[in-house]
């Protein structure tokens, strides 16, 4: 056997092994199932794992971008008509959100923590100075006293009424931004304070939330099962909440929003517990994106999840009375906000019904600048890109015994909303972009196996008909005898001068060789 016979033989067996062993690795996505069983450990919530770091310690820079709408007619409103307002801001603020006092229980399959959350002024992101821009807004104090008293007789609400007149309380109250974000003390809750003590005399939107942490959480870790990864388990050692009006409603579902499950499909519903709106909420997939070089799937609350009853009947346990429910896009939470009756939204009631829109000049919904959503890359289950948008309303009608408010028309009134954003940092997307693309390389390793199969199989065949090639030309080579005469002895009568013989020669005619 010849080198290139060996050669031939060598490529084909070889070419044989790869194609059976690369076509046996991709039937059985034995490579597939090991990262994604490796994916499944590592991203959990134990001191092992790669992410508990990054979990406890979030390196991403998260602000919050505050929005407020400055009330431009208030006499008019107050006369009966259509209120006026302008937006103004941003005022932005870096949020510090470490988890503290982190303890693992029940073998690990549990971690107990608090989040506080401190914020800090960041003048280059922000348009205006909170400390010296001026708004006029709805005097939340003086209409939480109001919707306090609508059960009590008309007779004590007419005497607080003149009370309130006595001191020079408004519906409407001007202040700088950053007492109304962080708090003043207010004329209204002073006087109280002095008769109840536990009723605070400060008031803010933000007031006592800088620092502070909104509950105790237990969260799953995902040691037992990867979809569990992050889910909520207890808030404030409660399982459901007792609020709203049915079971359905008053469930924990989901994670906090800082963390997912990986290997993330889009035909999946994802579920956030939001603690400042007092309910779950659930996020369907939109579309495929890309932050920073990173695949991810967008998720985004769709109009359902504030979809009035009649729209969606599952909402009827938000109605608190039951019964007593508002249109879609609105969601009242007073129900877990002692005070005021406190309505969310959307910013600029994006997705709510037009008679909220219409019913304040100076709004304008629109996706790109008002939607919540969620980037998340499929194969981690970690958030790329967040941006989640609230907006926070009062209800404002008529109280009997209250003449400030007799010409008022029911409306919900936009106070302020909230934009907070978070994006992976450029390190972070570094470590994922390499992660993403070891896990590409390993699952795919079976079809660069066959891939070297399929070369070496275009090798062999090209090295058999080469050989063939050459074994056929020399095989059909023709041999033709030019003659088989005795030669003719030299005599006298013989003129010619032919030159001598000895024997007989050969003259080789090849023939034409077959082509592979």
């Amino acid at each position: 056997m010849t080198r290139r016979s060996c050669a031939i033989y060598a490529t084909g067996i070889l070419c044989a092994h790869l194609l059976i062993v690369g076509i046996a690795l991709v039937v059985a996505q034995v490579f597939q199932t090991m990262i994604y069983n490796r994916l499944k450990k590592e991203l959990t919530l134990t001191e092992a794992s790669r992410v508990f770091e990054s979990w406890k310690n979030p390196p991403p820079p998260v602000y919050m971008e505050y929005y407020f709408f400055n009330v431009t007619n208030p006499e008019v409103f107050l006369a009966g008509g259509k209120a006026a307002v302008t937006q103004i801001g941003p005022y932005t603020y870096r949020e510090y959100r470490p988890r503290e006092n982190v303890t693992f229980l029940e073998n690990g399959t549990k971690v107990y923590a608090l989040n506080p959350k401190s914020f800090v002024f960041v003048p280059e992101k922000s348009r205006g100075n909170p400390e010296v821009d001026i708004l006029r807004t709805v005097n939340i104090p003086a209409v939480a006293v109001m919707n306090e008293l609508n059960s009590y007789s008309f007779l004590l609400r007419t005497f607080v009424s003149m009370w309130m007149n006595s001191i020079g309380v408004e519906i409407f109250m001007t202040r700088t931004v950053h007492e109304v974000l962080w708090g003043f003390k207010d004329p209204l809750l002073s006087k109280i304070h002095a008769m109840k003590p536990e009723v605070d005399e400060m008031f803010g939107l933000m007031w006592k939330k800088n620092g502070t942490d909104e509950g105790e959480f237990v969260f799953l870790t995902g040691e037992r099962d990867y979809m569990e990864y992050g889910r909520i388990d207890t808030w404030n050692g409660l399982t459901e909440m007792s609020w709203w009006s049915s079971n359905q409603s008053n469930m924990i579902n989901g994670t906090d929003g800082s963390v997912f499950h990986p290997l993330l499909s889009r035909k999946e519903l994802l579920y956030i517990f939001a603690a400042d709106l007092c309910r779950s909420i659930h996020l369907a997939y939109v579309e495929d994106v890309e932050v920073k070089g990173i695949p991810a799937y967008r998720f985004a609350p769709p109009r359902d999840v504030l979809q009035s009853p009649k729209e969606n009947p599952t909402n009827a346990g938000f109605c608190v009375p039951a019964g007593d429910c508002l249109g879609t896009g609105v969601l009242k939470v007073s129900v877990c906000r002692e005070g005021a009756p406190i309505v969310v939204s959307f910013p600029h009631f994006y997705q709510a019904d037009a008679m909220y829109i219409n019913a304040v000049e100076g709004l304008s919904p629109n996706k790109e600048e008002h939607e919540t959503y969620l980037d998340l890359n499929p194969t981690t289950g970690v958030p790329i890109r967040a941006c989640k948008r609230a907006q926070l309303n009062i209800i404002l009608n008529r109280v009997p015994g209250f003449p400030k408010t007799k010409h008022l028309n029911v409306t919900i009134f936009p106070i302020m909303f909230v934009n907070e954003t978070a994006t992976i940092d450029d390190d972070s997307a570094t470590q994922m972009r390499t992660l993403l693309l070891i896990v590409t390389l390993v699952s795919n390793f079976p079809l660069l196996i066959v891939g070297m199969g399929a070369i070496l199989l275009v090798v062999f065949v090209l090295l058999v008909c080469r050989s063939r090639q050459k074994k056929t030309a020399k095989d059909d080579t023709a041999y033709t005898q030019v003659s088989d005469k005795p030669e003719v002895e030299p005599s006298e009568n013989n003129h010619t001068n032919q030159p001598m013989r000895n024997g007989s020669y050969i003259a080789m005619s090849p023939v034409e060789a077959q082509k592979c």
